[in-house]
Formats: structure tokens, sequence, C-alpha cells
């Protein structure tokens, strides 16, 4: 115990130069017993509470590191998740625009040649971009009017569009592929089926911290092309989901007299290289 001498060293150097020891002191004598036991009883409760403080600190340091920990994964899950889904986008996407190629070149076109140039140039350009985790909405439409481009050579009868852009939501961030899902469901489910074709509509607008996208056709409707835009669809809510958690809505509705309108909602969050 390091009370009692503790405490014997505190009155020895207090007690004045002549003066007797104080434990010679009757009077000084009490004060140090009475010191010295309530530190002994004391001090006990003392050291514990510190210790059980101590114990809580370091309880509250490892929860938060587990948690961090487990934020951190996932997150890895998460971008992971969100890399599969994007790989499962590319191929789909590839294969639909090179089997139009493939028509063309079959069907003895003129216009195959052409068409594969500009497919070629286009896929240059898209391909780098395809596992990217995120990229603007300028990139994304320049993709967009691309496809359409090449969409209209091959159907110039049958297929009209027209892009509607406000200026401030272009450097906005969303996944890459999210509005050319939407156009090439439009395409492939809306101007494909009908005879007399149809015209896609985009429209791209910021209104405050939200960002507003639809894409409208006056294709073959809804009841024809539900067969298949559900795995599209799907697998692109679930990019969203990734990537703005929430915080988004895409809304698929049918138009009168026909055709079919998509609505997409998210957070305008500005890209880091704007």
């Amino acid at each position: 115990m390091v009370i009692p001498p503790f405490n014997a060293i505190v009155y020895w150097l207090s007690t004045p130069v002549g003066e007797p020891a104080f434990y010679h002191v009757k009077d000084r004598m009490e004060g140090y017993a009475t010191l010295t036991m309530l530190g002994i009883l004391v001090a006990p409760w003392v050291a514990l509470g510190a210790l059980v403080r101590q114990k809580e600190a370091l309880a509250r340091n490892q929860a938060l590191a587990f948690d961090l920990e487990r934020s951190e994964l996932e997150r890895q899950a998460l971008d992971a998740r969100l890399r599969l889904l994007q790989a499962q986008v590319a191929p789909h996407f590839l294969f639909n625009t090179l089997a139009n190629v493939q028509a063309l070149v079959t069907a003895g076109s003129p216009q195959a040649s052409e068409v594969l140039r500009s497919l070629i140039a286009y896929l240059r350009a898209a391909v780098p971009r395809l596992n990217e985790p995120a990229t603007t909405l300028d990139h994304e439409l320049q993709l967009v009017q691309a496809y359409l481009e090449l969409m209209h050579m091959r159907i110039p009868d049958r297929l009209q569009f027209t892009l509607q852009v406000d200026p401030a939501a272009r450097t906005l961030r969303c996944p890459p592929m999210s509005l050319l899902t939407l156009v090439e469901n439009a395409v492939r489910h809306g101007i494909d089926p009908s005879e007399e074709g149809g015209r896609i509509d985009l429209l791209v607008q910021r209104r405050g911290d939200r960002c507003f996208v639809r894409v409208s056709d006056t294709g073959a409707g809804l009841r024809s092309a539900s067969a298949g835009l559900g795995t599209g669809l799907s697998t692109l809510r679930e990019r969203l989901q990734l990537a703005f958690g929430g915080d988004v809505h895409l809304n698929v509705t049918a138009q009168q007299p026909r055709g079919v309108s998509a609505e997409l909602e998210f957070p305008a969050r500005q890209s880091r290289d704007a």
C-alpha cells in the first residue's frame, strides 16, 4: 500500500523545523490516521471506477473499429455487386447491337458497311466506360445519341428521335449505361415490334437537388413490350439502388394512344471531374 507512507511523507514535510514529529502530536497523529484510513477505504473504489471506464472506452473503440470494418466490407460487397451487374449489361448491349448489324448484312443493305464503321467508332468510346462505377450524364448522352443514330441508319423510315437536355444536368453523376438501357428498351420493345415504327423523346432536367429523366416512345406499347422489359429494367433497378440507395425512383407507364414512358429520378450529385 502506498497510501500510509505517502501520507507520512506529506506530514513529515509539513512539520515546521524544530517542532516534534507529527506522530508525537496527538491531534496530528489522529489526522494522519483518519486520512490514511479514508485513503485505504476509497482508493480501491477509485481504482475500480478507473478500470471500468478504461474497459468501457476499450469496448467502444473496438465496437467503432468493428463498425468501420463492417461498413468497408459492405461497401466492397456493393461495389462487387455493381460491377457484376454492369458486366451483365455490357454483353447484353453489345450482342444486341451486333445483331442489328448482322441483320443489315444478311439483307444485303448498302448501309451495312457504314453502320459497322459507326459501330466500331461507338464501341471505342463506350467500352472503356463499361467498368467504371460512375460516369456523367454528358457521357451517357453521347452514347445514347450515337446509339440512336446507329438505329436510325438501320430503320430510317421507322425511327425518329429528339433529345432535350438541360445543360445544368450534363455534369451530374449516374451509373454507366443507365440512360442507354432505357433507350435501348424503347427501341427493342417499342419501335422494332411496331410496323409503323415511332418516335423516341429523351428529356433530361435538373430540378434543384434532383435529376429527372424521361424516355418516352410511340411504339408498340407496354402490353406488347412487357414480356421483354422485365430483365433489363430489373437489372437497371438493382444497379440504381446500389448506386443511390433508396433515394431513386424508376416508373414505367403506358402512354395514350400508344407507347411507353419511363421516368427516372435520382439525386443530383456533381461529378468529381466537373
